[in-house]
């Protein structure tokens, strides 16, 4: 005799809830199984601890585990546990009547979103199931009562019946949900084992897939068949091996369904675990298993924080930096969010800043609400705290690989841009950062020097770390800027990857000591009084040919100067103290979707040309002009000097064609040639008639034949 059927009405709250689910369109669909997953292993949770006060109540069951089985024939998937289970009245208080506070919070976000995946974080995660069911079955065996079957089709009511007609549970809850039509995928093996592996992986508890699988099997041949298989046969047969057929028994291959039980979440979470138990192989599994590289990470941070906030976390930095590394389109970082060891997302930007995008790892969190809004993100301060602590973590890791010189460079070699663009970024860290910075100088030609090694070689009078940045070291090596601070036994640092040029400007100074341009002006050299005094004195003799030259150069530059900054070229083009250095110009030049106006005419170099006040070539200049102003030689010899300093101080050309020119007709001064000489030349390459020119060109066809 079957039991009565009560029938209750859902309240309104969840009853506009499941309407807006099962009328909606949403995209990410997938999330029920996690969501129900989730709520298996709460109930599986709760019976564990009331275990540890009163262990009697596992008498019913001692196995804590979940199983899905998906049944194809029926379009049924069932997600069973061994949980807690609920009483009758549970059924009706926590799957129907009593308003939950976040129920119309979530209606209100997901009618705006339309995105269902935060479901859980509002308390409502068990209706997710409508998103692929049309029918739900909750059978649960709670110890203090019977089984009982709570349905409903997501109308306005549901039943709860006395289960007779299932086996016993014993004690938990199993969930059937009767899928709709064209949510059939979620029945096949391989979908549901995507969706675990990436959302419910960590569960504490085991999950296990129940599945039919078609094998091919070898079975014996019956003696019936063996007889009429060799009455077909050929009767005149060799028969020489009789004694080995008689050992051999013969089989055929029949394919035939077997029922498979499969752990799907055999990789546990280690990050639970105490690191002092846990050994490097294992980590090494770990990380290869999160990330699919082929290699060992080449370091790894295993901490927990606890206290007002509690979260575990291992961080590990890969070998080799991926060759999309900056890829505009890429993800931004590769942490994986949990909470209590339910994956909710991998693409969270607040949880680490982007420099640190090459960091991979995982944060499980015991206080963020389970699935979250990106707007509860960004609002969210736990998260904060968290970030700000990864990055703490990440410098310490980093830290320790610096502690091993060939580990460090392999990090270096491929980790680099990332420290300086967090150099450029994170102010809060820009200190600790600038320790890992590594350049070759004037002085650290083999291997790139610290920071840190380069104030220790510092002289006592030197006040400043000197740099100088450029396309390339072999540039920067020749540059003429470097003539008087190598004199002077200064180190010089070389800045020759673009992001540099964006650190140093945030980088103000290193343990006190101001990094300097030498490539711009208003660089002062420790010189003494007679050298000043003499340099003075050269700075008034020159005057003149300054003013001539500006005359000559216009608005090239914006002035003329004598410098002492150089001491063996005659001449170079200084920028402006805070404007962009040459190497800066290049770069933003370079850019593709670069302003051409605005801002780049703002911020391009003021250019000054500074002339050696020894130099041959300058002294010969001044008697040029002090004899005869208007000498038409000085414009081209002004005009060369300068487009030469340009290229020598790492700007480029803007007519370049201008300036062959003006070495073509130094070569034909070197080779004795006058312009009357090539003028007629081409006159009389002109004059040739049209006849005479085709017949040239005939012979010349001849000659090639």
């Amino acid at each position: 005799m079957s039991s009565p059927t009560e029938t209750f009405n859902f309240q309104a709250e969840i009853s506009q809830l499941m309407s807006l689910i099962v009328n909606a369109v949403y995209q990410n669909k997938e999330i029920f199984l996690r969501e129900l997953i989730s709520n298996a292993s709460d109930a599986l949770d709760k019976i564990r601890y009331q275990s540890l006060t009163d262990p009697s109540v596992l008498d019913s069951g001692k196995d804590l585990k979940i199983t899905i089985v998906p049944d194809a024939a029926n379009k049924v998937l069932s997600i069973r546990d061994t949980g807690i289970g609920m009483t009758k009245a549970d059924l009706i208080n926590n799957l129907g009547t009593i308003a939950k506070s976040g129920t119309k919070a979530f209606m209100e976000m997901v009618q705006e979103t339309k995105d269902a995946s935060m479901i859980g974080q509002f308390g409502v995660g068990f209706y997710s199931a409508y998103l692929v069911a049309d029918e739900v079955e909750v059978i649960s065996k709670h110890n203090d009562d019977e089984q009982y079957i709570w349905r409903s089709s997501a109308g306005q009511n549901f039943t709860v019946t006395r289960d007779t007609e299932n086996e016993p549970l014993g004690r938990g809850t199993e969930i059937r949900l009767h899928l709709k039509d064209d949510q059939s995928e979620y029945l096949e093996e391989r979908r549901i084992k995507d969706i675990v592996k990436k959302h419910s992986e960590f569960i504490s508890y085991p999950i296990h897939l129940i599945y039919e699988k078609e094998v091919e099997k070898e079975v014996p041949i019956e003696e019936e068949d063996e007889e009429a298989d060799e009455e077909k046969k050929d009767k005149v047969e060799d028969v020489e091996d009789e004694e080995e057929k008689k050992d051999e028994k013969k089989t055929k291959k029949i394919k035939e369904n077997e029922t498979v039980d499969e752990e799907l979440n055999q990789t546990k979470p280690i990050w639970t675990r105490n690191p002092d138990t846990i050994e490097k192989d294992e980590y090494n599994a770990f990380y290869k298993s999160l990330t699919n590289d082929w290699e060992d990470p080449l370091a790894f941070k295993h901490f927990s924080v606890e206290g007002q906030l509690e979260f575990r976390s291992i961080l590990f930095t890969p070998c080799r930096a991926p060759f999309d590394l900056f890829e505009g389109k890429k993800k931004r970082n590769n942490i994986k969010l949990y909470v209590r060891r339910v994956f909710i997302m991998d693409d969270c930007e607040e949880l680490i800043p982007e420099w640190l995008n090459f960091v991979k790892g995982i944060v499980d969190s015991e206080d963020l609400p389970l699935n979250l809004s990106r707007e509860v993100l960004q609002q969210n301060k736990i998260l904060k705290v968290i970030r700000k602590n990864l990055v703490k973590k990440c410098i310490d890791m980093f830290s320790e690989i610096a502690e091993d010189k060939d580990n460090f460079n392999k990090f270096y070699e491929a980790f680099s841009k990332n420290i300086k663009l967090g150099v450029h970024e994170d102010s809060a860290n820009r200190g600790k950062l600038s320790e890992f910075l590594r350049y070759y100088s004037t002085k650290s030609t083999d291997e790139p020097t610290s920071l840190k090694d380069y104030v220790t070689r510092m002289p006592e009078k030197q006040k400043f770390i000197y740099y100088i940045t450029g396309e390339s070291r072999q540039a920067v090596e020749s540059s003429p800027f470097l003539e008087v601070l190598k004199r002077k036994g200064y180190e010089v640092l070389f800045l020759v990857d673009p992001i540099d040029e964006y650190a140093v400007q945030q980088l103000k100074d290193y343990e006190g000591k101001e990094l300097k341009s030498i490539t711009k002006e208003g660089l002062e050299l420790d010189d003494d009084e007679e050298e000043k005094q003499k340099f003075e004195e050269q700075k008034k003799e020159l005057e003149p040919l300054c003013a001539t030259v500006k005359e000559v150069l216009g608005d090239k530059v914006e002035k003329v100067v004598v410098t002492d900054l150089i001491s063996e070229s005659p001449c170079v083009i200084l920028t402006g103290q805070f404007g962009w250095s040459a190497n800066m110009e290049r770069i933003m030049r370079s850019q593709a979707l670069r302003d051409s106006g605005g801002m780049s005419q703002y911020m391009a170099s003021k250019r000054t040309l500074g002339l050696q006040p020894t130099h041959p070539i300058i002294r010969e200049l001044k008697e040029k002009i002090d004899a005869d102003k208007n000498d038409k030689t000085v414009r081209d010899l002004v005009n060369l000097m300068y487009e030469s300093a340009l290229l020598a101080s790492g700007f480029n050309l803007d007519d370049p064609s201008q300036f062959a020119n003006r070495i073509y007709r130094m070569i034909k001064l070197g080779l004795s040639l006058d312009d009357d000489d090539t003028s007629a030349a081409a006159a009389g390459s002109a004059s040739t008639d049209a006849p005479a020119l085709e017949e040239v060109t005939e012979s010349n066809m001849e000659e090639i034949d």
